[in-house]
């Protein structure tokens, strides 16, 4: 049987105020996770370093309203939600054992900044958009701009949380980049001498 990882150090730095908050929701999902269908047999070893402080590295890049596309087990929405009160966070997912356990897991957390929205991403009708939309191990980049591009306000962000194959995914969604007028799209490296495992997020402007 997997046991979960003991909290790495950094993690109440990063966390701050929230990280009881933090410990509960993370708790949570290494009791029920696997049961559920939220996360994989091999993951409780790993769980603090390849999901949550995966996720709570890039709390510093949103602001005003977010959408995490594909919330699944709240990674990286409700990890999020938990560092930034101060963000209105929007989790979109279509499965619904993963709405109710994300339903669940705000109610029990008591998140208020949090909307939980059972759709696909394409069924989703945002007046005026949000200020960042996000998402992390959902689909390749040029799978993932048609779903998440749309929903940006004009002006506004993407900060997409990827793997190592980053650069290489934005190379090949050129065609999406240019249909979906983005601009100033790279990668940022988060977590340098930080984290065990760094986070590389794709950040561009939607215009």
């Amino acid at each position: 049987m997997s046991v979960l990882e003991p909290e790495p150090a950094v993690a109440a730095e990063l966390f701050g105020d929230r990280i009881d908050i933090a410990r509960q929701f993370t708790a949570a999902l290494a009791d029920q996770g696997e049961e559920r269908g939220l996360i994989g047999p091999l993951e409780l070893p790993r769980l603090w370093t390849r999901h949550i402080l995966n996720s709570v590295i890039a709390a510093p890049l949103f602001h005003g309203s977010v959408a995490d596309i594909g919330s699944g087990a709240g990674l990286p929405g409700l990890v999020l939600a938990i560092a930034r009160p101060d963000v209105h966070w929007t989790l979109i997912e279509p499965m619904e054992r993963r709405i109710t356990w994300l339903n669940e897991q705000v109610r029990e957390l008591s998140l208020d900044n949090v909307e939980v929205v059972r759709a696909r991403a394409e069924e989703v009708d945002r007046p005026g958009g949000f200020d960042v939309v996000t998402a992390r191990a959902v689909s390749a980049l040029r799978t993932l701009l048609p779903l998440t591009a749309p929903l940006v306000r004009d002006g506004g962000e993407l900060a997409v949380l990827k793997g190592i194959n980053a650069a290489n995914e934005i190379d090949a969604a050129q065609k999406q980049i240019k249909k979906y007028r983005l601009s100033n799209v790279r990668v940022e490296v988060l977590g340098e001498g930080v984290l065990p495992e760094i986070t590389r997020v794709v950040r561009a402007t939607v215009r």
